[in-house]
């Protein structure tokens, strides 16, 4: 049977990224996506977990902008390892306006159009803010005390607790409130009805009515569907 994690993480700093633009307002969820968890939770290229597949692993500089999530995240599955998205536990939120200047240069001397500002708003997760999800692994974990997560590497306090010793059982319909990636569920599972929040780079899934093999814990109101692992069309 697999270890499972259930994580919070606690925000020291606000929260941003861009789930959705609005003319001017750039909105942050209060979801986070299992893609982004993976890599906030250092399981990336980690020397550990000898998941180092790709020639330009993100670090401090990154030569080009493209996502390698497929080259990234598929490595994970060969060791076992599985993180769910993430949702509020509780939040609140901050809107800030943020303003810039269109400077126009010119090489010739001739009068130019003055500078003209603009603005934009972020809709932003307030600190203290919690976040939970889980963390499926074939094999104990050593995962950080802190991290940084969002546009603005916004420090925050994980704390992982090892559940009880799951029991899985036989395929039947189960209700899942917690959001879900629907690629990594819908090949071993049969989607029923559900809820669909719209966020990049894959949209995920909530308020699941489902079909599939799942698992129960010991003295928990949970369950939790198996099999689940990181799938790209």
């Amino acid at each position: 049977m697999p270890q499972i994690y259930r994580c919070t993480l606690e925000l020291h700093d606000s929260l941003y990224f861009a789930t959705r633009e609005i003319g001017r307002l750039y909105e942050t969820e209060p979801i986070l996506h299992n893609y982004a968890l993976a890599y906030v939770l250092g399981l990336v290229d980690n020397p550990q977990l000898n998941t180092a597949v790709v020639e330009h692993p993100y670090c401090y500089f990154c030569a080009e902008q493209v996502p390698q999530y497929k080259a990234h995240l598929i490595p994970l599955n060969q060791q076992g390892i599985y993180v769910t998205p993430g949702w509020a536990v509780h939040y609140t939120t901050t809107l800030n306006t943020w303003k810039y200047a269109d400077n126009c240069y010119h090489v010739e001397m001739k009068q130019t159009e003055r500078n003209i500002p603009s603005f934009g708003r972020t809709k932003e997760i307030a600190p203290e803010s919690l976040f939970e999800f889980f963390v499926i692994t074939e094999k104990s974990l050593s995962l950080p005390r802190w991290v940084r997560i969002g546009k603005w590497a916004s420090k925050a306090k994980l704390e992982a607790t090892l559940l009880p010793i799951p029991q899985q059982h036989q395929a039947r319909e189960i209700n899942v409130s917690f959001p879900l990636n629907p690629l990594d569920v819908m090949f071993t599972n049969q989607i029923l009805s559900y809820d669909t929040v719209n966020m990049p780079p894959v949209s995920l899934i909530r308020n699941v009515r489902m079909v599939g093999e799942f698992y129960t814990f010991e003295g928990l109101d949970l369950k939790l569907p198996a099999q689940m692992q990181y799938r790209f069309g």
